[in-house]
């Protein structure tokens, strides 16, 4: 509250009057993320040097240009600008009720500026964030294995990764975390909800969870994460179908798919099924990297734009991004959690190499960030610019649509089981229901899916229990929660619909 004497504002006392407050350190801060943020740099090139190497690896896309040096009465309109910050800033720090740490003002202010642009790609990163993607690009991390994105209150799940705490707990897509550990998220920026999210390997964080109109509560085991790129295998049924999955693109991706793609091949393979579902993306450079591996030389490949610039295009060049070229029959699949990187790679098969896409429509996230080091307290990743497929299109919040689409089974869509709640006969609600759809879909009969915990019910999870060497009390709650889960999990395994339509196809030409 302001407190007023005798109607007039109440005033500082003499001593922090006198108090002067330098802002030369704070103006220049702001004036970084300034001309970092408006100013003609469209898209720029950061390299990230590689101890005891000669060679350097791309983390982002941009091309510098040049701007004019404003004139002497053009700097003093823009400092003039930043006087409400300095009056802000020498209030807070002279005359607030208890005493501020100047950097945390800082921080705010830079924070704020890049929160205000309403773009959740733009963020002020401090030490600690630009430490984790750091991490993110080369090794490892801690925490339960998401990309996540700010989405209005909620932090959304662009894609579990493969493998992951997240995955193994059935964190899907689109899910939508409301509170961490009791905490919401609707006033926390990405950073720091992601903050709350991650911790070391073996300690436990409670989810809130949005799933389309229902919430439920899921408790993850942290891990450290391992930035994995590439799973592959022969199939089963098909040794001459080579399987390469792609969980994320980051600095040793392209040679671990030319090493997937060779190894299958010696093994037999003759066809390939690529898979990108899940995905949600990485560096730009290595999504160039990959997608020439499909495309002739002096195709185009992708297109990126900066503000106020035409599309400049990419074409396939042997001796620019690696002389490996692939070109067995294959197909691509792809889901809504490819993402980004995965959408250049499924635009430049598609529209470049004639390469099918099985699945279902992509994300949808067509701009390209960099990161910025500022001169003091972290980096900036920021939008810089747009990327547009091979043939122009610019997929932004529409995604890539398939050529075959294949929906998962139903079953997919299952909410998860709380361990930690008992559910037993007489039990009504929407959780009930969902255990109830999870033993339809593995064929126990349960009469009609609703949400009722019935003596069918009962019977149906008594014999799962037995079936699974649990104690048949007819109650789901702990292993038995944990167990239908898993058994859902592998049925999806066994009946990936958009998995078997692509061997299909490769069988059908």
């Amino acid at each position: 509250m302001i407190e007023k004497r005798n109607g007039m504002q109440h005033e500082p006392d003499k001593q922090n009057e006198q108090k002067k407050v330098s802002l030369s350190l704070y103006i220049a801060s702001l004036m970084a993320v300034l001309i970092i943020g408006i100013g003609g740099t469209a898209l720029a090139i950061n390299v990230l040097d590689q101890s005891d190497s000669n060679d350097s690896q791309l983390t982002e896309l941009t091309e510098e240009s040049e701007t004019d040096t404003d004139t002497e009465n053009g700097e003093d309109s823009q400092f003039s600008s930043f006087q409400p910050l300095e009056e802000m800033y020498t209030i807070l720090m002279t005359r607030y009720l208890e005493e501020i740490d100047s950097e945390t003002l800082i921080e705010g202010a830079l924070e704020g500026m890049a929160s205000s642009i309403d773009d959740p790609y733009t963020e002020f990163l401090d030490e600690a964030e630009s430490s984790s993607i750091d991490e993110d690009i080369q090794g490892s991390f801690e925490g339960i294995g998401a990309e996540v994105m700010k989405e209005g209150e909620y932090v959304r799940i662009v894609s579990p990764i493969a493998g992951s705490p997240a995955e193994e707990a059935g964190l899907m897509p689109n899910d939508l975390i409301v509170e961490v550990d009791g905490e919401s998220v609707a006033d926390l920026n990405i950073n720091e909800a992601v903050a709350l999210i991650r911790g070391p390997q073996g300690t436990e964080v409670d989810l809130l969870v949005l799933r389309g109109d229902t919430e439920f509560t899921v408790t993850i085991t942290r891990d450290s994460i391992p930035v994995e790129s590439v799973r592959y295998e022969l199939d089963e049924d098909h040794p001459t179908i080579g399987y390469v999955h792609i969980t994320n693109f980051n600095i040793p991706t392209y040679e671990e798919i030319v090493d997937a793609i060779v190894e299958l091949q010696d093994q037999g393979a003759e066809q390939f099924v690529f898979d990108v579902r899940g995905n949600p993306g990485g560096l730009l450079n290595s999504a160039i990297e990959i997608s020439n591996i499909f495309v002739e030389d002096g195709q185009p490949l992708m297109q990126s734009q900066g503000r106020d610039e035409e599309p400049f295009i990419y074409y396939a060049d042997s001796e620019e991004y690696g002389d490996f070229k692939f070109t067995d029959p294959s197909v691509l699949l792809i889901d809504g959690g490819s993402a980004s990187a995965s959408e250049i790679l499924a635009g430049a098969m598609s529209q470049s190499a004639g390469i099918t896409l099985v699945g279902t429509p992509t994300f949808g996230k067509g701009t390209i960030q960099n990161i910025q080091e500022l001169s003091r307290n972290g980096e900036l990743k920021f939008t810089a610019g747009r990327w547009l497929t091979a043939d122009g299109d610019w997929v932004n919040e529409e995604g890539i649509q398939p050529d075959i689409e294949v929906e998962m089974p139903e079953y997919q869509n299952f909410l998860l089981i709380n361990p930690e709640e008992n559910y037993e006969e007489g039990d009504v609600s929407e959780a009930v229901e969902n255990i109830n759809g999870i033993l339809d879909a593995l064929g126990y009969d349960i009469g009609e899916v609703d949400n009722s915990f019935d003596a069918e019910t009962r019977s149906a999870v008594e014999d799962f229990q037995e079936e699974n060497d649990l104690t048949p009390d007819g109650i789901v709650t702990g292993e038995t929660a944990r167990a239908l889960i898993d058994a859902l999990r592998e049925l999806l395994e066994e009946n990936d619909t958009q998995y078997n339509r692509a061997v299909e196809y490769l069988l059908e030409n």
